[in-house]
């Protein structure tokens, strides 16, 4: 029963593409086969041409960068602080200091580390003296519950100055 039922609907598929129409499609395509009916030839539109002008402002600032002074075009007032610009980058330098979580501290062999996740979720180890954030924070300490960190800023044209700044524990949610 089940394959009578499935004969007969595929019949009235089958049935349901054929077309009278087919006839007149087939003699057609005959012709421009043949070469008796030639396609019509498109023709492109006429290309207008925008008058150019001349920019004066190109010797400006550009509106797509920011204002503010990049970190290596500022220069020490007096030389007293300044980060080290040849040092080679640590992976955590890449994230925004609030991008980053301290999700654990361990200590072993009475060194204290912490546990920095990215916001790819990878999970960094960290000890003091190491960098992390994108202004040159240096780790100073690390408690079982922070880690404290001494951030090198510019500050416009004056210099750098340090600023205070910690990744708090984060508690898992349960």
């Amino acid at each position: 029963m089940k394959w009578m039922l499935c004969g007969a609907g595929l019949g009235l598929l089958l049935a349901g593409c054929a077309d009278p129409q087919l006839g007149d499609l087939q003699q057609q395509l005959a012709e421009v086969r043949n070469g008796k009916v030639l396609p019509e030839s498109l023709a492109l539109p006429a290309v207008t041409h925008a008058p150019t002008l001349d920019y004066s402002l190109g010797d400006r600032r550009s509106p797509f960068r920011s204002q503010r002074l990049e970190p290596e075009a500022v220069t020490a007032a007096g030389g007293e602080l300044m980060p080290d610009l040849e040092r080679v980058r640590e992976p955590l330098e890449a994230y925004e200091l609030e991008a980053l979580q301290l999700v654990g501290v361990l200590v072993l062999g009475g060194v204290s580390y912490g546990l920095v996740r990215v916001p790819s979720g990878e999970v960094h180890r960290v000890q003091a003296g190491n960098y992390l954030g994108r202004r040159y924070g240096q780790v100073v300490d690390i408690s079982d519950r922070t880690i404290q960190l001494v951030e090198l800023v510019p500050e416009g044209g004056r210099g750098w100055t340090e600023r205070s700044a910690s990744l708090a524990l984060v508690e898992a949610v349960r």
